[in-house]
């Protein structure tokens, strides 16, 4: 049919400050919606700031974001909070999620393990997605997917928050995926 619009809902998770509200304003085509706050002395000795010192803002409910794929395809992104107080909210932010980006900061790599566990549980297609922080890749995606011991199918991709193109192309290799997976499913034998 044709001018028929899809639309498809797309979480971002991962840990505390891995760039989850960085990558949804860096791809969103409209202003995205942020809960940043700033960072109060409630999160001394809770929130571990060490490997992002410059960091005085969290995310405490969700980031909101839309980009049109192409003109028959719009995805709605979802950014998840980072921070364990607030992983109560995540069952509502995955209801009707296609798939997942879960944004790993490789320095940090024990922090996406939570997100992982969340959505292989609930059986929803995700990606890991390597942040580049400083534009370098220092781990190899092999060395990665063996560090997280995540199943060989999953995509693992590099990418840099801040840079739309890099950002859609993550997006892009998730929807990709979601089709493939229920494409095999769709002819699996019964």
């Amino acid at each position: 049919m044709a001018g028929r619009v899809t639309s498809a809902k797309i979480v971002i998770a991962g840990g505390f400050g891995v760039g989850k509200t960085t990558l949804v304003g860096s791809v969103s085509e409209i202003t995205p919606l942020t809960t940043e706050a700033i960072m109060t002395s409630a999160g001394v000795g809770v929130d571990d700031t060490r490997q992002v010192p410059g960091k005085t803002t969290t995310t405490v409910a969700m980031d909101f974001g839309r980009i049109s794929i192409d003109r028959d395809l719009i995805l709605y992104l979802f950014g998840t909070p980072g921070q364990t107080r607030f992983w109560f909210m995540w069952d509502e932010l995955v209801r009707g999620a296609i798939g997942a980006v879960v944004l790993v900061d490789t320095r940090r790599l024990a922090d996406c393990f939570a997100a992982i566990d969340f959505f292989e549980h609930r059986r929803l297609p995700y990606l890991i997605a390597i942040n580049c922080f400083d534009g370098m890749q220092y781990h190899d995606p092999q060395d990665v997917r063996d560090a997280l011991a995540i199943p060989s199918d999953v995509p693992v991709v590099a990418c840099d928050a801040r840079n739309r193109e890099s950002t859609k192309h993550v997006l892009i290799s998730l929807v990709e995926y979601v089709l493939t997976m229920r494409r095999s499913r769709a002819v699996a034998p019964a």
